[in-house]
């Protein structure tokens, strides 16, 4: 029996729990917190397997597990909440308001501006919460150089 399985219910959910503050910090406690009169179990799978197995796995660092994260959200749309909880973890974990900014960009080809629109907003409000606005100047299309004829 490996390890990971061996370990009891409790001690997952310890594990999750350090991963989940050391990535998401009081707003992903502030969300399983706000289970506890609904559905705690729920909470519990979110720390315990979301965070502690699959979060925590070495084949991504944290920042590109928050890109993806970002995309998906994105992508899926009214996930709006999650959203704002993400684009805070993707800032604990390294990612530039500028990259966010861009990867929410990006997302636009693939799921449509509505969707990269509200992205961009949750993004906003984020980082007017942090201090972080405006967002700092986006580097110019360069045009290609003129030819002789």
């Amino acid at each position: 029996m490996s390890n990971q399985q061996s370990t009891t219910r409790d001690e997952r959910f310890s594990h999750g729990l350090e991963v989940l503050r050391r990535v998401d910090g009081e707003a992903g406690q502030r969300v399983i917190d706000s289970l506890a009169d609904i559905s705690p179990e729920l909470g519990h799978q979110i720390v315990a397997w979301g965070f502690g197995e699959i979060y925590d796995r070495p084949g991504l660092a944290p920042r590109d597990r928050q890109l993806v994260t970002l995309g998906m959200l994105t992508a899926l749309g009214g996930c709006e909440a999650q959203l704002e909880v993400h684009v805070n973890a993707a800032l604990n974990v390294g990612l530039t308001p500028e990259q966010i900014v861009e990867a929410l960009l990006h997302s636009a080809g693939y799921c449509g501006f509505p969707r990269a629109l509200n992205a961009t907003f949750v993004a906003k409000k984020v980082f007017a919460e942090r201090g972080l606005l405006p967002v700092g100047e986006q580097p110019a299309r360069e045009e290609p150089p003129a030819t002789s004829a």
